[in-house]
C-alpha cells in the first residue's frame, strides 16, 4: 500500500513540476530585457524614493544635512603628509592655516 502511495505522490508532483515549467511568464517577466528599465521608469522609482525618504525626515523632524564647507580644504590637507600630520597633533583649522593659509 505504501509504495503505490508514494507513487502517486511522485506523479502528481511531476505534473505539477511540468505544468510550472510550460507556464510562460507573465508581467514584468514577459518584457524583453527585464533586466533593463528606460529611464522614465528608473527616475520614477528615484522620486518616488526621495518622496518616501524627504517625508521621512520630516516626521522625524530632523533637518536635511547640508554639505560640510571645509569638506574640500580637509581632502587637501589629507593629500599632504605633512599637513595631514600636524592636523592630528593641533587640530585641521590650524595646521590647514600653517601650510595653505586663511581658512
Amino acid at each position: 500500500m505504501r509504495p503505490v502511495t508514494v507513487l502517486a505522490l511522485l506523479a502528481l508532483v511531476a505534473l505539477f513540476l511540468a505544468g510550472a515549467a510550460d507556464a510562460k511568464p507573465s508581467g514584468a517577466e514577459s518584457r524583453r530585457g527585464a533586466a533593463f528599465v528606460s529611464k522614465q521608469e528608473g527616475s520614477e522609482v528615484v522620486r518616488r524614493l526621495r518622496r518616501y525618504l524627504d517625508s521621512w525626515d520630516s516626521w522625524l523632524g530632523a533637518p536635511a544635512p547640508y554639505p560640510d564647507p571645509l569638506e574640500l580644504k580637509r581632502e587637501v590637507c589629507e593629500l599632504n603628509p605633512h599637513c595631514d600630520e600636524l592636523a592630528d597633533h593641533i587640530g585641521f583649522r590650524d595646521a590647514y592655516q600653517r601650510f595653505y593659509g586663511t581658512v
